[in-house]
């Protein structure tokens, strides 16, 4: 829970704001009036605050010394206002707030609220700054560091790209067009064909008055393109607005993959997967094993108990299976239905699915629910085929129920 310190007077305003926070199972709220009571709250407990959400204008301190109040702290701040005055903004923004936002409808509210989760993200999220210019480099920084960013420096485009290389989880590259040595235009173009828009964000920055220059940018690569010079407000939108695509795509991309109820691989990603561990393993010419497991009278566990009971059957043995082979590929492929491929040998996933069994049977996940069961089958041999694997997988999981389920059935390629 990340405490919130909210000074404001406005009975209005701080409905809407408690309303909001209602909202949010990770912000916990302190309400201070008056400059007064803030001093107080900051002088005895500043380090438990997180951020703030502050008003401009208060009784006591009609002049925004609020903000200047928070920023002694080194707290986060996003200033509230309800007017709004141009050289008023440039001035806080040039202090270190994280932003400027006027009171005038539900939405300001709400996109403060989102400032504030990404606050709370930010600080895990890496940017890498590719400018020739001190001076444009510098005010970048300064802008974008209240955001609480990780943040790299690289003075030309051969820097940028050895960076790039040496530190692979960089987020979001924000290069400039013309730089000595290798060009904007260049990295991106390089960048781009290895490095999905998911995997690295790219703003694109030029003086050039060239309207096609964005245009162009883009068309190499780029997610955005801001013109010099830009003001703190547009930089951080773009940037804010940029990191925000990207995680829709890695939702997006993550709900296309993985099973929304246990977490693993679908059918359809376990599959791609275990591809590309049989392709490695046939270059290579090792062997691998794929086990299908199957849950044992999962339809009485539904029928006699209900369908949660299932479904906490289900996650309870998917979370059991990731701990118990955390080095193998899983994967749910239906209903009570499991898959996995190992690259242990045979005896030792044997003894690892043994302990598995032994510690499903241990965890309670329904009142009243019969133990939790699974049967096995276990194909391995010189990696070749994942069908014809999977195939002589499930032969042995059906040998395996009519054996009496609660075992595992395994036969090596050379039988």
């Amino acid at each position: 829970m990340r405490s919130i310190l909210v000074i404001e007077d406005s009975p209005m305003v701080l409905k809407i704001l408690a309303h909001l926070f209602r909202q949010q199972r990770d912000f916990e709220p302190v309400f201070c009036a008056t400059l007064a009571e803030a001093e107080l709250m900051l002088d005895t407990s500043a380090n438990l605050f997180f951020a703030a959400l502050v008003d401009l204008n208060l009784p006591d301190a009609p002049n925004g010394e609020s903000v200047d109040l928070v920023l002694r702290y080194r707290l986060p701040c996003i200033v509230l206002s309800g007017s709004y005055d141009e050289r008023r903004r440039d001035d806080l923004l040039t202090k270190g707030v994280v932003d400027y936002v006027l009171k005038e409808s539900q939405y300001s509210y709400e996109f403060a609220f989102r400032l504030l989760r990404r606050l709370d993200s930010n600080t895990a999220v890496k940017i890498l700054i590719a400018e020739d210019s001190d001076a444009t480099r510098n005010y970048i920084r300064h802008v974008l560091t209240p955001h609480r960013y990780q943040l790299l420096d690289a003075c030309d485009g051969n820097e940028a790209l050895r960076l790039l290389e040496q530190q692979p989880d960089i987020d979001l590259l924000v290069v400039d067009h013309s730089m000595p040595g290798l060009s904007g235009f260049e990295l991106v173009q390089l960048l781009r064909q290895k490095l999905r828009r998911h995997d690295l964000s790219i703003i694109g920055l030029s003086a050039d008055e060239k309207g096609s220059l964005s245009a162009k940018f883009i068309k190499q690569g780029a997610d955005d393109f801001l013109r010099k010079p830009f003001c703190p407000e547009e930089l951080n939108c773009r940037v804010v607005s940029t990191l925000e695509r990207r995680d829709l795509m890695r939702a997006l991309t993550h709900a296309a993959q993985y099973d929304s109820l246990t977490g693993l691989r679908n059918r359809r990603a376990f599959q791609d997967q275990a591809q590309e561990w049989f392709r490695q393993a046939e270059r290579e010419g090792h062997t691998l094993s794929v086990a299908m497991l199957d849950l044992d009278h999962f339809k009485r566990i539904n029928d006699e108990h209900g369908h949660a009971s299932g479904d906490s059957a289900l996650v309870v043995f998917a979370q059991a299976l990731a701990r118990t082979l955390p080095q193998d590929l899983t994967g749910r492929l239906g209903g009570e239905e499991f898959a996995l491929v190992s690259r242990m040998p045979p005896e030792q996933l044997l003894q690892a699915l043994d302990l598995l069994r032994r510690y499903c049977q241990s965890q309670a996940y329904a009142p009243g629910a019969p133990p939790l069961s699974f049967s096995a089958g276990v194909f391995s041999g010189l990696a070749n085929d994942l069908e014809g694997f999977l195939h002589e997988a499930d032969r042995r999981l059906y040998q395996a129920k009519r054996q009496g389920r609660g075992r595992t059935c395994l036969v090596l390629d050379a039988d």
